[in-house]
């Protein structure tokens, strides 16, 4: 009797194991449909954990000051060629009480429902939290270190462009005709840390001042002001102490290449293509606009047509 008592429990525990796994399966599956793939669905906040939903939101609301800079977010899984992700979950291991990994295969299939059979099935990792006795997404093959560590360098670089920024429009912006709105652009060719101060900025920087026209920015005057600061403490934290300039006229290219150095071609990349130059004050405008809330949707430069905001 005991013998029979012992294999029905057994029986019983292994059943519901075997329910157990296969519910988390099922879970698991409906998650997948909720990883960020070129974007991140509203809906995806019911099925993940607050934390891994708040960084993804962030992500994906960055400012961009350079193409393609966190490219690989949008990308989590199908890549940039037009296809749609087949989830496949092969099986899903319980890590604790409330944590389990769960693996899964996705083949890549076009609008039509065909597929190359020789294409190549990639494997991943979903990470699951239950929450409130719930199972939520927590993370997706180690993607939310990524975006905390990619928000973080943001963040400082945000703080130094405006700190920039803002070193602009009060010590080089008087020395222009002025208008109603003085905005800065900046192209960052090299940013080293000091022992002894903050760090180096070597930057293509250009000054300029626009009035407001309905709802175009019409360019009232500007310039280039490429060079070197030195970022160190000051008021209320940091500071730009020291700013060695290029040359105008004939010593600019020397004054150049003696200032930026080691940068002097990443810097002549930038500086001496106008497409861009102008691709990057278009993108910069447009974000300064959106983050003041300007009425604006073009700019334009006397003598030239209007340019559309993106």
């Amino acid at each position: 009797m005991k013998r029979f008592l012992s294999l029905l429990c057994a029986a019983l525990l292994l059943a519901g194991c075997c329910t157990g796994e296969r519910q988390l399966k099922k879970r698991a599956a409906e998650l997948c449909q909720y990883i960020p793939d070129h974007e991140l669905l509203e809906a995806s906040r019911d099925y993940m954990t607050d934390d891994f939903y708040a960084v993804l939101d962030t992500m994906f609301n960055l400012p961009n000051h350079e193409a393609l800079d966190h490219e690989w977010l949008y990308y989590f899984v199908t890549g940039n060629g037009g296809a749609i992700a087949d989830y496949e979950v092969v099986g899903v291991e319980k890590t604790d009480r409330d944590h389990a990994v769960a693996t899964i295969r996705v083949r890549q299939v076009w609008e039509d429902g065909s597929f190359d059979p020789e294409s190549d099935i990639e494997e991943h990792r979903l990470y699951m939290e239950r929450v409130d006795g719930t199972w939520l997404m927590s993370d997706f093959d180690g993607h939310k270190a990524d975006c905390i560590r990619y928000i973080a360098n943001n963040r400082k670089e945000q703080a130094l462009r405006d700190l920039i920024s803002d070193y602009l429009v009060r010590e080089i912006g008087p020395q222009y005709a002025q208008g109603e709105w003085c905005i800065p652009v900046l192209m960052i060719a090299a940013v080293e840390d000091c022992e002894t101060e903050i760090a180096w900025v070597w930057g293509d920087f250009w000054v300029y001042w626009y009035n407001l026209s309905g709802d175009t920015l019409k360019t009232v005057s500007g310039g280039n002001h490429s060079g070197c600061m030195l970022i160190c403490a000051g008021e209320p934290l940091f500071d730009v102490c020291a700013f060695e300039q290029t040359v105008d006229g004939a010593g600019n290219d020397a004054s150049a290449q003696r200032i930026f150095a080691d940068h002097y071609d990443i810097y002549q990349n930038m500086h001496s293509n106008q497409d861009v130059r102008e691709a990057v004050r278009r993108e910069q405008l447009g974000e300064y606009v959106r983050r003041h809330n300007l009425p604006v949707r073009y700019y334009q430069d006397y003598g030239w047509p209007a340019v559309e905001l993106d």
